[in-house]
């Protein structure tokens, strides 16, 4: 428990960027056994476990660090896995610096230990051994049906799966996972690692329906009819407008449209050939992880040169702080403290630049983060052949949900009762993205498991 002393945190190795920007391949490797029993070595196993608490899942960290310390890796696989759907997913994609990590009593002079990497570890370690997430097959006639295969309904499905009720999940995309199959890129989670997840679920008893939109491709009262209960996931896809003259120039795009295309190419499928951008001068306007997503994909892609325009500096991005260092190594330009004011257009119509102001922060706001002003005078101009919008996203309102009682908020979100998951029309729940707005993975996947908890204890009264 003292190892702390006498050994550093270490990073997951990484690959040579030389390498890594010619594909789409992940671009950190899985600790060996060595490493992660080294770092997990490190915990000293505090009475009250801030990594624990900071964790939305509230998963077992020090008790699984314990275990590979001692090389118990089948008893770390089931602590790892009982209150988390998927943690290889967990420990590649959430900001482990603004969560387990960032709260690690460690993290003050000694270096936090690295969780993330020794909770994909755990995972892939335990599937080599042989180690699979346990279902017990469908043992009760009660049936549930999930809009949406994105992190909030997996994670619903899983622990209904786990509580032997049966699941059907509709997903209007042709492949399962949501923002994880057609949003985070490659390099930062392989499609093989959902698939794999979604084939655990499918041999537990989950039937998935693709290609299937609800409220198109079948109504949600012939679901409800075939079901004891629902659960919505549908996330949040519909991107923020800046609000600026010029922004419906034909090469304005939004960030999601351009990652899905992308990742459609890499899947070999049909895509927009508006889309490749090589030899292009690419401008993304935001600062979140999308935006980093958007930036790294069109350096992979083979842009001239890519820029990220963002009103505040490094420290206050929304983002993660690896994802923006990540981005800085593979030659993003990183424009800080300026603001769009509008979109600047040639005489056929297209984007040619963005006319900025720079900004400054000024006093805070009731939350205590410092406020934007804009320096008056300070406007210039960007050049740009493509410009990608990342500016966040709002849920969207399928005409499903009041046709059904189902009500929502003034920006769209699912209203729900928070202790329960139920939204207004009883024995419908929601949760992820479509309730809270654009969050993380993590935050979804918390959802779908409370939101499947209550479910079992309506159904099977529990």
């Amino acid at each position: 428990m003292r190892e702390y002393l006498t050994t550093e945190r270490i990073e997951a190795k990484k690959r040579l960027v030389v390498e890594r920007t010619k594909d789409f391949g992940e671009i950190y490797e899985v600790f060996d056994k060595s490493e992660a029993s080294t770092q997990s070595e490190r915990c000293i196993q505090c009475g009250d476990p801030f990594c624990l608490n900071k964790c939305p899942l509230h998963n077992y960290v020090p008790q699984w660090l314990k275990a590979v310390s001692e090389k118990d890796l089948e008893f770390a696989f089931k602590l790892s896995n009982e209150p988390s759907p998927f943690p290889e997913v967990m420990g590649r994609v959430c900001p482990h610096d603004r969560l387990c990590e960032g709260d690690c009593t460690l993290n003050d002079g000694h270096g936090a230990i690295t969780i993330g990497s020794v909770e994909t570890f755990i995972t892939e370690e335990g599937f080599k051994a042989g180690y699979k997430p346990d279902f017990p097959g469908i043992t009760t006639d009660k049936k549930v049906a999930i809009i949406g295969s994105g992190p909030a309904g997996l994670s619903a499905a899983t622990y209904l799966l786990r509580s032997g009720i049966a699941v059907t999940v509709y997903e209007r995309s042709d492949r399962a996972g949501g923002l994880m199959t057609y949003g985070i890129p490659n390099f930062k989670l392989d499609k093989k690692i959902i698939e794999r997840r979604v084939k655990f679920l499918v041999e537990a008893g989950m039937e998935l329906v693709l290609n299937c939109e609800v409220g198109r491709d079948v109504t949600f009262e012939e679901i409800a009819d075939k079901h004891d209960a629902m659960f919505i996931g549908v996330g949040a896809t519909k991107a923020k407008k800046a609000s600026i003259n010029g922004e419906q120039a034909p090469n304005v795009y939004k960030a999601m449209d351009y990652l899905t295309a992308i990742q459609k190419k890499n899947f070999k499928l049909s895509y927009d050939k508006k889309f490749d951008f090589k030899e292009k001068n690419v401008v993304v306007i935001g600062g979140g992880d999308t935006a980093m997503d958007c930036l790294r994909t069109a350096k992979r892609e083979g842009a001239k040169s890519v820029t990220c325009l963002y009103r505040r500096d490094a420290h206050n991005m929304p983002g993660s702080q690896k994802e923006y260092k990540n981005a800085m190594e593979e030659g993003v330009d990183f424009t800080f403290f300026v603001s769009p004011k509008e979109i600047i257009l040639n005489d056929k119509g297209l984007a040619v630049g963005i006319e900025v102001i720079k900004t400054t922060l000024g006093a805070k706001d009731e939350s205590g983060r410092q406020k934007m002003e804009e320096i008056k005078g300070s406007e210039f101009r960007v050049n740009a052949d493509v410009v990608i919008m990342s500016l966040g996203f709002d849920p969207e309102v399928p005409s499903f949900l009041a046709e059904n009682g189902i009500s929502t908020n003034k920006w769209g979100g699912i209203i729900i009762n928070e202790d329960t998951h139920e939204t207004t029309t009883a024995g419908v729940y929601a949760g992820g993205d479509c309730y809270r707005g654009a969050d993380l993975v993590v935050t979804a996947a918390y959802d779908g498991r409370e939101a499947a908890r209550s479910i079992v204890k309506s159904l099977l009264k529990k």
